[in-house]
């Protein structure tokens, strides 16, 4: 994660992009400023961090084609949309295609500075989301074939005793074994292993 709160303006009204940047600089963001979505979608390093700020109604790209562009190109930074026609319709669409909050202009700069600040704490929170689960997956590989077996009867809702029997081997083996998995995936409890499991799309364990 990004120790800088990078945020990234988009408004082809100078005067607006300058006084939004001002802003957000004085509170101690990073500012990138950019005159069109265009520019913002070819800048090489745009999209790295933070969150963006954009107009909607901007000649070539609006606001909301920048954001379907976007999730085309999957870049994964939050939006908050900025307008002066505000509307149902527009704010619906906008966050039907998931942008974070609609401003209307003017707006306060309260308003503002905590759109950008949920904004980032989301991105924050997607990023920290994304490292767990690849931390549960590295763990899920190290499962053996056998702990695999035993792992697919719990999340089936199996006792030990029955998982045990359908693979021929003692209950106290089948406790073992899930001993070493609770240990190896750093579960507390079965609900925390059920749900790291099934966070990671099941086991997928290959060593012996």
């Amino acid at each position: 994660m990004s120790e800088q709160r990078i945020v990234h303006v988009i408004d082809d009204d100078a005067a607006v992009r300058d006084a939004v940047g001002l802003l957000l600089s004085t509170e101690g963001f990073k500012v990138h400023t950019y005159p069109s979505a265009l520019a913002f979608l070819n800048a090489s390093l745009a999209h790295r961090d933070g969150c963006v700020v954009t107009d909607v109604r901007m000649p070539e790209m609006n606001g909301i084609e920048l954001i379907s562009r976007m999730k085309e190109e999957r870049i994964t930074n939050p939006v908050i949309v900025l307008t002066a026609h505000a509307d149902v319709p527009l704010a619906v669409e906008a966050m039907k295609l998931g942008a974070v909050d609609l401003l209307e202009k003017p707006f306060e700069d309260a308003a503002l500075l905590a759109a950008v600040d949920m904004a980032l704490e989301r991105r924050n929170a997607e990023e920290t989301r994304s490292r767990e689960s690849a931390a549960i997956k590295n763990r899920l590989a190290s499962l053996t074939r056998r702990e695999n077996e035993i792992l697919a009867g719990l999340l089936k809702g199996l006792s030990n005793k029955v998982i045990a029997h359908d693979l021929g081997i003692s209950i106290r083996t089948a406790e073992v074994h899930r001993a070493n998995i609770m240990a190896k995936m750093r579960a507390g409890n079965l609900a925390e292993l059920v749900k790291m499991a099934l966070a990671a799309g099941g086991s997928s364990g290959e060593s012996e």
